[in-house]
C-alpha cells in the first residue's frame, strides 16, 4: 500500500468518525504496514484484523476500540499510543514498545508480549488471560482488575506494578520480579509457596568469597528453627538467622577459612558462629532485599553468580 493510498483512507476514517459526508470507516484487513509512520494517526475503531505492522510507528497513535486481533505488531513502536478496549486477542506484540500506553479494558487473550515495555502502561481491566509476558517489563504498570489468569510472566519485570484486585489464577510467576509491586496482598488467586521449608531448622546453601584470597566459595547453614525465612517467585531465598557449619570450596573439600558476602565484606562467616540480620525485609516480594540468601540445594549455590 503506497502513502497515498493510505493517507486516503485515514482521511475518509477521520470523517467518518466526525460523521461527516464522504466518510468511511478504515478497512486494513490484512493490509502489509510493516515499518509505515503511523504515528499520532486516528485509527480509532478501524479494522486492522490480521495487519502487518511489524516495526511500525503507531507513537501516540489512537487505536482505541480498534480491531487488531491477529495483528503483527512486533517491535512495533507504541509509546503513549491509546489502545483503550481495543481488540488485540492473539496478536504479535514481541519486543513491541507500549511505555505509557492506554490499554485500558483491552482484550490482550492470547496475545504474543514476549519481552514487550509495557512500563507505566495502563493495563487496568484489560483481560490478558492466556498471553505470553515472559520476559516482559511492566514496571510501575497499572494493572488493576487486570485478567492474567493462565498468563506466562515468567521473567517479567513487575516491580511498582498495582496488582491490586488483578486475577493470577494459575499465571507463571517464575523469576518474576515483584519487589515493591502495590497491593500484591489484594491480588486475586496468587498462591505461590515459599521455596524452602516453612518451619523447622533446616540446611541451606550460599556462595560467598574466602576473606584472605577472595576467591569463591560455598557456605553450608543451618537456618535456625526462629529464623524467619522467605523466598519470592525464584529459587533463591532469604533468612534472619543462621549457624555457619563450614565453608567448602567449589568441589565440596572442606576450608579453615573465613567467608565473606560478598554484598558487604564486614559481614563474616565463620564455622560455629551464629550469624543473623536486624533489619530482615518480611515482604517476600523483594527477593533481593535484606536477609541471608541462600539455596536450597548445593549446585544451586555453586551455579550462582556473584
Amino acid at each position: 500500500m503506497d502513502e497515498q493510498e493510505l493517507k486516503n483512507i485515514l482521511d475518509k476514517h477521520f470523517k467518518w468518525l466526525r460523521g461527516e459526508n464522504g466518510g468511511k470507516r478504515a478497512n486494513l484487513f490484512g493490509a502489509n504496514l510493516s515499518r509505515a509512520d503511523l504515528s499520532g494517526a486516528n485509527l480509532s475503531r478501524a479494522n486492522l484484523f490480521g495487519a502487518n505492522l511489524f516495526g511500525a510507528n503507531l507513537s501516540r497513535a489512537d487505536l482505541s476500540g480498534a480491531d487488531l486481533s491477529g495483528a503483527n505488531l512486533s517491535r512495533a513502536n507504541l509509546f503513549g499510543a491509546n489502545l483503550s478496549r481495543a481488540d488485540l486477542s492473539r496478536a504479535d506484540l514481541s519486543r513491541a514498545d507500549l511505555f505509557g500506553a492506554n490499554l485500558f479494558g483491552a482484550n490482550l487473550f492470547g496475545a504474543n508480549l514476549f519481552g514487550a515495555n509495557l512500563s507505566r502502561a495502563d493495563l487496568s481491566g484489560a483481560d490478558l488471560s492466556g498471553a505470553d509476558l515472559s520476559g516482559a517489563n511492566l514496571s510501575r504498570a497499572n494493572l488493576f482488575g487486570a485478567n492474567l489468569s493462565r498468563a506466562d510472566l515468567s521473567g517479567a519485570d513487575l516491580s511498582g506494578a498495582n496488582l491490586s484486585r488483578a486475577n493470577l489464577f494459575g499465571a507463571n510467576l517464575s523469576r518474576a520480579d515483584l519487589s515493591r509491586a502495590d497491593y500484591i496482598e489484594k491480588a486475586k488467586n496468587l498462591f505461590y509457596p515459599i521455596a524452602c521449608p516453612e518451619i523447622g531448622a533446616f540446611v541451606g546453601w550460599k556462595k560467598a568469597r574466602v576473606k584472605t584470597s577472595g576467591h569463591e566459595c560455598i557456605v553450608k547453614l543451618e537456618i535456625t528453627e526462629d529464623a524467619v525465612r522467605s523466598s519470592g517467585t525464584g529459587r533463591k531465598c532469604r533468612c534472619s538467622k543462621a549457624t555457619v557449619l563450614e565453608i567448602q570450596d567449589l568441589e565440596g573439600i572442606v576450608l579453615e577459612q573465613v567467608a565473606v558476602s560478598d554484598r558487604d565484606e564486614n559481614f563474616h562467616y565463620i564455622p560455629g558462629t551464629v550469624v543473623s540480620v536486624s533489619d530482615f525485609d518480611e515482604n517476600r516480594w523483594n527477593e533481593c532485599s535484606t536477609g541471608i540468601h541462600f539455596y536450597i540445594t548445593r549446585e544451586e549455590a555453586v551455579r550462582h553468580i556473584l
